[in-house]
């Protein structure tokens, strides 16, 4: 088993820390750029959602539809 694999056998099996620490990191690019890149941003933490799996990506936030 190699580096990589155990990495994300980790991430997975603390899936909701991986998820708040994401949320977190999310919020501080978006604080430094004044939220510039904040679509950007979301799409990255939703594609490392889907890497981790779990329930990381189950808490995903659905992106905000127009009312």
């Amino acid at each position: 088993m190699g580096i990589f694999d155990k990495a994300k056998e980790f991430a997975q099996e603390h899936s909701e820390q991986v998820g708040q620490g994401l949320d977190a990191a999310g919020d501080f690019v978006d604080e430094k750029t004044g939220g510039q890149y904040s679509g950007q941003v979301d799409q990255a933490q939703e594609f490392l959602r889907g890497q981790v799996g779990g329930e990381a990506a189950a808490d995903e936030q659905a992106p905000e539809q127009p009312a």
